[in-house]
């Protein structure tokens, strides 16, 4: 089973002036699949803070994914691509391409996420928007790829072929 860590990444939820529905709803997804959660956090949207709960989930808790939720846009305090790109081994553009992409026929908004997705070690990690909403529907794009993704980059050798 795909072991998980979600980082909830907002200055209001992790102060407790906004209850965090994002790290909730990202949690439903994964356990349909199912995917287990074993670690959620929140934190502000501080670079150094989100770095960290990133190599923690990912050098120390071994978790096979990454889901951060938050920080994606383009306001001031939106920091999370940067925290993430400064950490990783490997991008892999596909998958924030193919976020944007389908999000884009539901909001024009979508084409001002920022997020990324790649390696550390050998986990995956990806950066979801902060609404539930759009943090649901863009996990859920990349869903049918996240158990192919994680067993290659965990040292899967079987030729990769169509999943169709």
């Amino acid at each position: 089973m795909i072991r998980a860590g979600i980082i909830t990444v907002s200055d209001r939820s992790s102060q407790g002036t906004r209850k965090d529905l994002s790290g909730p709803a990202i949690a439903a997804v994964l356990a349909s699949v199912p995917i287990k959660v074993l670690q959620t956090i929140i934190i502000p949207d501080e670079k150094d803070q989100i770095t960290e709960a990133i190599k923690r989930y990912a050098d120390i808790e071994s978790l096979d994914l990454i889901l951060t939720t938050g920080g994606t846009g383009v306001s001031p305090r939106d920091v999370t691509p940067e925290a993430t790109l400064e950490i990783l081994d490997k991008q892999i553009p596909g998958m924030a391409e193919a976020m944007r992409y389908q999000s884009m026929k539901i909001t024009p908004y979508a084409m001002i996420s920022r997020a990324v997705a790649g390696v550390r070690g050998s986990s995956l990690i990806i950066n979801l928007p902060g609404s539930p909403k759009a943090a649901k529907e863009n996990l859920e794009i990349i869903l049918p790829a996240l158990k192919h993704t994680i067993e290659k980059i965990q040292g899967d050798t079987a030729e990769c072929g169509s999943p169709i």
